[in-house]
């Protein structure tokens, strides 16, 4: 859905199955075209239509992998800094230190888990791509290998700069949703510490995380996506040129295509990792 409203390269215009919808749409003097509605049902039974069930988890591996880099290595050091600012007397962090504690672990983990996610993009995007265009990446792996081979290993950081942003704002609006919300539960007596209380302020995180993020997530799907022809112009020189054309050509909202498919991954899998956490640190406080 991100991607809806984004024409392809000259050589590629020829719809894919999977969005053939697109089909009587053109496109002659932009990077983009007319953006269609549609939704994300509809986006999912095209895909599950020319592609087949199997389509939906496209690049789980690389999802796997980005995960296991990114949020372990922005979960820990959050916890680190906390550890460090947190008014000893209190026993309280002030918001400014939780946004700054979210901004820097998120920035961090973004780096590290950055080929993974160029490769999870990829992965994702390829149904739209006309048969003899895809790239067919066989794995995570054999997406990382191929592209270090065929566009050199800076390729893994392509798009980094959105990436980290997206992140930045994700970690620090996510994580000091969740700690502001269940202090202010514990405070106001509403709820006692257990998973009431850890879910109501997950799924609020997840939202505020979901708003904020978005528009750059829109964007660095289609930066990390983009193909670039042979001897001709990449179509965003960047993160600025590809937002300025997308509000141009689509809209303000289009940098809010997909927030239903976002906020739908976004709640449970923050409900899923903060649930996760608050057990693991009580497993942590025995040992």
């Amino acid at each position: 859905m991100q991607l809806q409203g984004e024409s392809l390269p000259a050589s590629l215009r020829a719809p894919a199955p999977a969005l053939a919808f697109h089909a009587n749409v053109v496109s002659h003097n932009s990077v983009h075209i007319p953006p269609p509605r549609v939704g994300p049902i509809a986006v999912g039974i095209k895909i599950v239509q020319s592609e087949g069930v199997a389509a939906l988890y496209t690049g789980v591996s690389a999802t796997v992998l980005r995960q296991t880099l990114y949020s372990t290595t922005r979960m820990g050091l959050y916890d680190v800094l906390k550890q460090k600012w947190t008014d000893k007397d209190a026993n309280t962090m002030t918001l400014p230190r939780k946004i700054t504690a979210g901004l820097i672990a998120g920035g961090i983990g973004a780096a590290v888990g950055n080929p993974a996610d160029v490769a999870m993009v990829r992965m994702q995007a390829d149904g739209r791509l006309p048969v003899a265009e895809r790239r067919n990446y066989k794995s995570v792996i054999d997406a990382i290998a191929r592209m270090t081979k065929q566009e050199g290993v800076a390729s893994l950081w392509r798009g980094s700069g959105l990436t980290v942003n997206r992140a930045m704002i994700v970690t620090a609006s996510q994580l000091a949703t969740y700690d502001q919300i269940k202090e202010g539960i514990l405070e106001r007596g509403v709820m006692r510490d257990g998973l009431g209380t850890h879910v109501t302020a997950s799924f609020a995180a997840g939202f505020v995380a979901s708003v904020a993020s978005n528009p750059v997530d829109v964007i660095k799907t289609r930066v990390m996506n983009m193909k670039v022809e042979s001897g001709g112009v990449a179509p965003y020189k960047g993160a600025i040129d590809c937002a300025m054309k997308t509000v141009r050509s689509e809209g303000v909202m289009a940098l809010y295509k997909g927030f239903i498919p976002t906020i739908s991954r976004q709640g449970p899998f923050t409900f899923v990792l903060f649930v996760t956490l608050e057990q693991v640190r009580k497993l942590l406080k025995d040992f």
